[in-house]
């Protein structure tokens, strides 16, 4: 009897005339690039530094895209939003040391955000391996340790034969549920030295399925067909596994309301009789929430901000489908199934019955009637006409991202992403510096126009990308809210302490700095913003749009 895994295929006598006599001039550093190549990658991101140079030399001889930026966590930012927007892992190409520790920030928002990132570091000489100290510049005595903490997987290469292997067994884990970043480190003399291998061909990784457990979808299709007051969390995971058409579907049958995390923003329609948007810093939305008999929670671990600041006390039954099995009952007790949110919707789609509520969209609607009456009594106007603006502005399907400014967290709660992996923010770790860098990478992956958002103190983190958006000419429109300082972090001070401090900012003028870099800048008020993002994203290439103004938080419902 033949099994499959016995076939093996034979190789062509033109494949083994390439293999025996492979191309001269080849080094450690054209393996990279051809296995790359082999996996179907495109384009690669990232900066040159000394023990890396093998790699950038070989990009020259392959068919691979380079896009380089002025700083490593912004090459990273930039591979993040590329590896979210394609689906695919998004090799970033760093230097040893202080290089490769650069990249840190980005890719912990990688792996907060599941976003695939292929990270390759080089390394000191092989025989500088091992700990100990050498003397070699940017030498890390464990410079693994360094990334183990933050990446789903480390991989090391010591020789040459060894690349394709380790490449695309990283290559796998970054493209495996859940989706994150990878580390993968070569020494520099593996990479500079002359190799005698054949020319990597086209290789096969992809990704492993994780499939749900049957008994575990029966009895949460059970659960869900028998509830009185069934409800929906949707997370990232459902972005992410490109399954936003399977929750309507469920949710539809149903009847179940939905609400999406921010992770999550557009996993649902927001217009939709059963959506309940993305409101979780609002107690009607928790309370709604809590009165739940059976909370189906698909790709989300109901952390810090989807849980209302840990205020959530569920009272009903949670089923948590989860990729990330450190993420399953993390918060809350629950039928945990650890699966790809897709491949769980749909086995739940295959079981569960249909269930009718007539009175799901008045529900939905009463919780939304209360949520838009506090925000009136707030007198917050100026904050919901900015939001408003940015929508008018922003066509359908431009992808959006956000840096953690005041204007974002509005967004989180009250922008309408209209469609799936358009809503893009730095909620997962938290950072500064994000949204520009990342605009780009996501420009790089499907032309624009592409939006960002900063406030004046997140942009200065990237400044010099303007540089970059120029070079590659990105259709990337940067918006820049010039509140002076660390807005958020200035209220949060002052509702805590009464006053601020470290708070303010000197910073420069940002459309002259803009135009010196040859992108066009505008200066706008909150009744011209609409207008003016418009006209920028229309226009090809990168702009700058900066809006002074000082804006404030909404504040929740007492508990």
């Amino acid at each position: 009897m033949t099994h499959d895994h016995d076939l093996v295929l034979r190789p062509t006598d033109a494949q083994i005339e390439a293999a025996l006599n492979p191309p001269a001039g080849r080094t450690g550093g054209d393996l990279v690039v051809e296995t790359l190549s082999g996996l179907g990658a495109t384009t690669v991101f990232g900066l040159p530094g000394q023990h890396a140079l093998g790699m950038f030399d070989a990009l020259r001889r392959s068919s691979l895209r380079y896009v380089g930026l002025r700083a490593e966590n912004n090459a990273g930012f930039a591979a993040d939003a590329y590896g979210r927007i394609t689906g695919e892992a998004a090799p970033l190409l760093l230097s040893t040391g202080p290089g490769a520790l650069m990249s840190l920030a980005a890719l912990q928002e990688a792996a907060a955000a599941s976003a695939p990132v292929l990270a390759i570091g080089s390394q000191v000489p092989a025989a500088g391996l091992g700990g100990g100290r050498h003397g070699y510049l940017h030498e890390l005595r464990d410079q693994q340790a360094s990334f183990r903490d933050v990446v789903k997987s480390v991989h090391t290469v010591r020789t040459q034969s060894q690349i394709p292997s380790a490449l695309a067994a990283a290559w796998e884990s970054a493209l495996t549920a859940p989706h994150g970043p990878v580390w993968i480190e070569i020494p520099q003399d593996v990479l500079l030295a002359p190799t005698a291998l054949p020319v990597v061909t086209a290789m096969d990784a992809g990704p492993e399925d994780l499939a749900p457990r049957p008994e575990l979808t029966a009895l949460a299709a059970h659960l869900l067909a028998t509830a009185e007051r069934p409800v929906i969390v949707a997370g990232g995971g459902v972005v992410r596994s490109d399954a936003s058409g399977k929750l309507r579907a469920l949710a539809e049958r149903l009847d179940a309301p939905v609400v999406t995390t921010f992770g999550g923003k557009g996993a649902f329609p927001w217009e939709h009789p059963l959506s309940l948007r993305s409101w979780l810093e609002d107690r009607h939305t928790t309370d709604f929430l809590e009165d739940a008999d059976v909370l189906l929670v698909v790709g989300s671990g109901l952390g810090e901000l989807s849980s209302n600041y840990h205020t959530f006390a569920p009272r009903g039954r949670i089923v948590q489908i989860e990729a990330d099995a450190g993420k399953l009952e993390s918060n809350h007790p629950a039928l945990g199934i650890h699966a790809d949110a897709r491949l769980a919707l749909q086995a739940l789609l295959e079981t569960v019955p249909e269930r009718r509520d007539p009175t799901a969209p008045e529900r939905v609607a009463a919780v939304l009637a209360k949520v838009g009456e506090r925000i009136e009594a707030q007198g917050l106007g100026l904050e919901e006409g900015l939001v408003a603006a940015v929508r008018e502005a922003l066509p359908d399907r431009a992808p959006s991202f956000w840096d953690m400014t005041i204007l974002a967290y509005w967004a989180w709660s009250a922008f309408d992403a209209r469609h799936p992996n358009t809503m893009h923010s730095a909620q997962g770790a938290g950072g500064l510096g994000y949204a520009f860098p990342a605009a780009l990478g996501a420009a790089v992956a499907e032309g624009g126009p592409v939006l960002a958002v900063s406030g004046d103190g997140g942009a200065m983190y990237s400044i010099a990308e303007l540089a970059t958006a120029r070079q590659y000419d990105l259709d990337v429109t940067w918006l820049i809210v010039d509140d002076g300082g660390y807005g958020i972090l200035r209220e949060y001070m002052t509702d805590a302490f009464g006053e601020a401090t470290g708070t303010e900012l000197a910073r420069p003028d940002f459309v002259a700095l803009a135009e010196s870099f040859g992108v066009p800048g505008v200066l706008t008020s909150p009744e011209t913003l609409a207008a003016d993002l418009a006209k920028s994203l229309a226009a090809p290439g990168p702009s700058v749009v900066v809006l002074p103004a000082r804006l404030r938080m909404f504040a929740p419902t007492h508990l």
